[in-house]
């Protein structure tokens, strides 16, 4: 498989910001969202085998993974790879996209999925199958980069019954919307979701690489 890069930090989103984590990221994207933060990913890579990866892992004594792109899932040699790394008890995430189906991934392997909001231009590519493929330990993240935005999350959310069924993020595309101003519409309408923000833009330069 062509991976992008493996590093170790800490994790700047989702239930499990802010703890330890290595970070597997997969080149290519069947997507090109306009806020985009990794379009070196898009194309730049090495070919590495499923053993060379848990090879290059191990020296970093961290039980935490995520495998993320780019878009995962656009490589077939990722579900080899999943299933190898839960198989040596490493607790597993994925972030993928939500454009592509979800089935084939080991249950055991928890999912973080986009739906993409309209902002992103990519809106049209959710694959909305994909919910009712999701275990309860899953979960499910909508970036927010304008009032509309919102709006057509909220209504997700509520035409799913979203909260019911799983934990939901909200974040914001950096630097295009005030977080305090997402805050204050899900607290006037009381959603009940998780509001996150990328925490490792405000530890490191936003651009940082690896980080």
């Amino acid at each position: 498989m062509k991976i992008n890069e493996i590093y170790r930090s800490v994790q700047g989103e989702s239930s499990y910001a802010g703890l330890p984590c290595i970070f597997v990221r997969l080149t290519y994207c069947n997507l090109r969202c306009g806020y985009c933060d990794t379009e070196h990913a898009f194309y730049e890579g090495r070919d590495y085998t499923v053993d060379h990866v848990l090879e290059e892992i191990s020296h970093f004594k961290c039980q935490l993974v995520e495998i993320t792109g780019g878009e995962p899932l656009l490589q077939k040699e990722v579900y080899p790879l999943m299933n190898s790394l839960i198989d040596s008890h490493y607790t597993v995430l994925l972030e993928t996209s939500g454009s592509i189906d979800i089935g084939k991934v080991n249950p055991k392997v928890v999912k973080i999925m986009d739906l993409k909001c309209p902002s992103s231009g990519e809106c049209d590519r959710n694959l909305y199958t994909n919910i009712d493929t999701l275990q309860p330990y899953d979960e499910i993240k909508f970036v927010i980069g304008t009032r509309e935005d919102y709006l057509w999350t909220k209504k997700i959310v509520e035409d799913y019954r979203l909260t019911e069924r799983f934990p939901v993020l909200l974040s914001t595309v950096f630097n295009q919307i005030q977080p305090k101003q997402v805050v204050q519409w899900l607290l006037e309408d009381n959603l009940r979701v998780r509001f996150q923000l990328q925490i490792h833009k405000y530890i490191w330069e936003p651009s940082t690489r690896g980080v």
